[in-house]
């Protein structure tokens, strides 16, 4: 399992807690206000918009919230107009990271990026240095107790994706992302819950990281995403089950 399904797989199984819900509805509502308004309010015609509905529900975000969102983005209510940016950046262990959000103050949000990673011992790198280390891919995790193997196999691989990978406790499927509606339709279509679906980023290598550097990794990933101008931190670790689950403990 990659390591950012890992990484996905822990922050679901700890819950998200109360005093970041705030900031998690920030997160949301940047991400459905930009998508309404580079591609119109209509999620039927609209996949970007569609899936911010669908974390937007994952975080029991009220209907309203979305609503208002939305047409701050199509221009029915005045809204703030958000930027999009990118960052490359490497973490301790010589893990190398790619972020992605959205601000209304590029000078600021540098300003701050940089500030988390100089404490956290990380550093920005040169634009575009580790973005190539990544792959656009849609990854849809279902645990094993929701469907049978084989079963599941047959849905996926007809409906398009590429590849599914077993673990423990959940299967990890992953596809083209001008497939991934295809294959998410098809698994929901069959009445098999989901735990997350959602186009990522996917390391197309990986660093294997291990003692310390390990808790440095998460801690500066967590602190990144806990910045309201992040929407997403894509890492290329390889860390094993076990130092993984002792460091989130």
């Amino acid at each position: 399992m990659s390591g950012h399904s890992k990484w996905a797989k822990i922050k679901h199984a700890k819950g998200a807690a109360d005093a970041k819900r705030g900031a998690a509805f920030t997160k949301i509502t940047r991400e459905i206000t930009t998508a309404a308004k580079e591609g119109g309010g209509n999620p039927d015609t609209n996949p970007r918009l569609r899936t911010a509905m669908v974390r937007a529900r994952g975080i029991n975000m009220p209907a309203s919230n979305v609503e208002n969102a939305i047409k701050k983005g199509t221009g029915e209510l005045p809204g703030v107009s958000y930027e999009s940016f990118t960052f490359d950046a490497y973490g301790p262990g010589g893990v190398a990271l790619f972020i992605e959000g959205l601000t209304d103050n590029k000078n600021r949000t540098t300003a701050e990026v940089r500030n988390i990673l100089n404490k956290k011992n990380g550093s920005l790198a040169t634009p575009g240095s580790t973005a190539f280390l990544f792959a656009k891919k849609g990854v849809i995790l279902v645990e094993t107790k929701a469907s049978d193997e084989s079963a599941l196999m047959d849905i996926v691989l007809e409906a398009g994706a590429e590849d599914m990978q077993t673990s423990d406790e959940d299967y990890e499927v992953t596809c083209d992302p001008a497939s991934f509606e295809a294959v998410r339709s098809a698994i929901e279509a069959k009445g098999i819950a989901m735990k997350s679906a959602e186009v990522t980023m996917v390391p197309t290598t990986t660093v294997k990281v291990t003692g310390g550097d390990v808790k440095g990794v998460l801690g500066l990933i967590e602190a990144l995403e806990d910045y309201e101008d992040i929407q997403n931190v894509y890492a290329n670790f390889d860390i094993s089950d076990e130092d993984m689950a002792a460091a989130t403990a």
